[in-house]
């Protein structure tokens, strides 16, 4: 099928206000993430049965009639594995597709396979091979070529078809509820954001930390945070994980204690080490102006609670008789890692869920009802 490419918000407009008056569109993004913390937008590509259009953001100063078909509650939005689209159209227009239907969760749901990528779904559903080549263009760079272009219309001409019938079978089953849901919540985690402040519970084998040495770490965490936000820079581009953790475990205070870490990249060495040094020291302030009981406690492990590997077979075990009583695999109803965020935000004392203002995946959306009994039951039989 023939593209439209739209460079104009005359035809943008007029293309946004034909899509509006159908049930269901497909949606998909072209973007470039490799050193920046949020993703640089280079193409939305839309179809909505009758109309394929790749959408310029770069050449286009309005785009509030897209942003407004993006958030009809009476469209659907068809998208597949929906995370990184949902990044790039906040970062850029901080507004989100409303209804999703994510056709990658509802193959789950159906017992397709988990996490299917797209092409291995169209194959399967449509007996149609998808061409790969143009998978690593920088969708920034300008003129876009035909291939290129078609590459992408690829992406939501046989989305809609596959939605279709993915619908029918959803809905077959009596959930079609739970992929909207599914989609919703994901919305919410994609605008929460964890305090910089917090951002070191975030930082791999923090938990071996003193209370001192957390506290120095927590500053690092939150600088490095709030100088990635104000450059778009991913966190890795500004300092290492594994180095702000060996920063926070030595916790250098001088120019020549600072030199002697040799896992420094040559891009940490150029950064001023009065940037690094003040913000270590004010860590060491901090510990040192506090009341002994008021430092920061150190961080809770899962494992390090006696009934962990109990609570969670319990769970494991509930979750094992839903999925036969409800007809899904475990993998859609709970993973052992979103167990574990069940887990963490009921028994820690500082826990990131709730400090993003969110609960835990279990106790949201369409999976609340079914877990929340559960839930109730087995931790109020720990408690006893």
């Amino acid at each position: 099928m023939d593209y439209i490419y739209i460079q104009d918000q005359e035809t943008l407009d007029e293309v946004c206000a034909r899509a509006a008056r159908q049930p269901a569109i497909a949606l998909d993004t072209e973007f470039v993430r490799t050193r920046t913390l949020t993703p640089e937008l280079g193409l939305v590509q839309l179809y909505d049965g009758h109309q394929l259009v790749l959408i310029d953001p770069l050449a286009i100063d309005d785009m509030s009639s897209l942003v407004s078909l993006l958030t009809n509650p009476d469209v659907i939005k068809v998208l597949h594995s929906c995370s990184e689209d949902l990044e790039a159209f906040l970062a850029t227009y901080n507004e989100v597709p409303t209804p999703i239907f994510d056709t990658q969760f509802a193959a789950s749901l159906l017992g397709l396979g988990a996490t299917m990528g797209y092409a291995r779904l169209i194959e399967m559903l449509l007996e149609t091979e998808l061409e790969k080549g143009e998978s690593r263009t920088d969708w920034l760079a300008r003129p876009l070529t035909d291939k290129q272009c078609r590459y992408a219309a690829d992406d939501v001409l046989y989305l809609l078809p596959a939605f279709h019938q993915l619908y029918d079978m959803v809905k077959a089953k009596g959930k079609t509820d739970w992929v909207l849901s599914e989609s919703a919540c994901l919305v919410d985690k994609k605008k929460a954001s964890l305090p910089p402040e917090f951002a070191y519970l975030q930082i791999n084998n923090a938990w071996r930390l003193s209370s001192q040495q957390l506290t120095v770490l927590k500053h690092l965490a939150a600088w490095r945070v709030r100088r990635a936000r104000e450059r778009n820079m991913a966190l890795n581009f500004v300092f290492k994980e594994p180095h702000l953790y060996e920063l926070a475990l030595r916790m250098p205070q001088s120019k020549s204690a600072l030199a002697r870490i040799q896992s420094l990249t040559p891009q940490e060495r150029r950064l001023n080490p009065d940037i690094i040094l003040n913000v270590v020291n004010a860590g060491l302030q901090e510990f040192d102006n506090t009341p002994s009981g008021e430092h920061i406690e150190r961080i809770s492990r899962l494992i390090d609670f006696p009934a962990y590997k109990q609570t969670l077979a319990k769970f494991k075990h509930a979750v094992s008789e839903m999925a036969v009583e409800h007809g899904v695999t475990e993998e859609v109803l709970a993973s052992k890692k979103q167990l574990n965020q069940l887990l963490k935000y009921k028994w820690f004392n500082v826990d990131e869920c709730r400090l993003m203002g969110l609960k835990p995946d279990v106790l949201t959306g369409w999976r609340e009802p079914l877990f929340a009994p559960v839930v109730n039951a087995i931790l109020h039989e720990e408690n006893n």
